[in-house]
């Protein structure tokens, strides 16, 4: 069950969306953080949403690129689209990791006022990997679980890269990595499970051989498998399962 909401933050209005299993409503249920990928809100993120409910959490999904107003929309196809993929790549450089860290406050605070009471999940894809585990660090309190699925730069040599608030996390971390994806290369990979080790995180880094980047997202086109998608749900249910209950 969808709904549409609007959370005030510290630099103006952010569209969401909230999921929540079908009569639901006045149940105390474990929260989820989702940051979308990065061809924003739509119906594909929705399907997921949706998915993730029905295992019985409150799922929030933000609009990320809030501070563009209208754009799009986009789709799996829009990468193949000059003009749109010049659009999509403005946002994301100009949305930064910073901009989402202080974000996700008020996004925490909005699965609280749903009713989310205690530590919650993060969940992110392409973008949002790295939105998920920098939420961890900075909101260690609040969050209990974090996943990256072909999360992009993770560690990255820029100074915001994830990787270097490994020492702040305290949640458990899962990081599903595309086979061959320019975005997290092998050596960001290394350089990502030695922070982790390095700062005592509970983790896993679990290789997807044969995916591309995007595998998981239902409107990727060619870059979509299920077969792998489904074996990302049946990691993700079961690592928020143990986490959250």
């Amino acid at each position: 069950m969808k709904r549409d909401i609007e959370i005030t933050t510290a630099d103006g209005i952010a569209r969401a969306s909230i999921f929540r299993p079908k009569g639901s409503e006045g149940k105390v249920l474990p929260g989820v953080l989702y940051y979308m990928d990065a061809l924003g809100p739509r119906e594909a993120t929705d399907i997921m949403g949706e998915r993730l409910a029905a295992a019985g959490y409150i799922v929030l999904l933000p609009d990320l690129f809030y501070r563009f107003g209208s754009y799009g929309p986009f789709d799996g196809s829009s990468f193949g689209n000059e003009t749109a993929r010049a659009e999509i790549m403005k946002m994301i450089r100009e949305t930064t990791q910073e901009m989402t860290k202080k974000d996700s406050e008020a996004f925490l605070n909005a699965l609280e006022a749903e009713g989310v009471s205690g530590p919650v999940g993060a969940v992110g894809y392409c973008m949002g990997g790295g939105r998920a585990l920098t939420a961890a660090a900075t909101y260690a309190d609040r969050i209990a679980a974090a996943a990256s699925f072909h999360g992009g730069n993770l560690a990255s040599e820029a100074p915001d890269s994830p990787h270097r608030l490994a020492g702040d996390i305290r949640a458990r971390v899962y990081v599903g990595v595309a086979g061959v994806d320019g975005s997290f290369p092998p050596e960001q990979s290394a350089r990502l499970a030695e922070a982790l080790r390095s700062g005592g995180v509970d983790h896993i880094i679990e290789n997807y051989i044969g995916m591309s980047h995007g595998w998981t997202v239902p409107d990727r086109g060619e870059t979509y498998s299920e077969k792998g998608s489904e074996r990302h749900w049946k990691r993700l249910l079961e690592f928020f399962s143990e986490t959250l209950g």
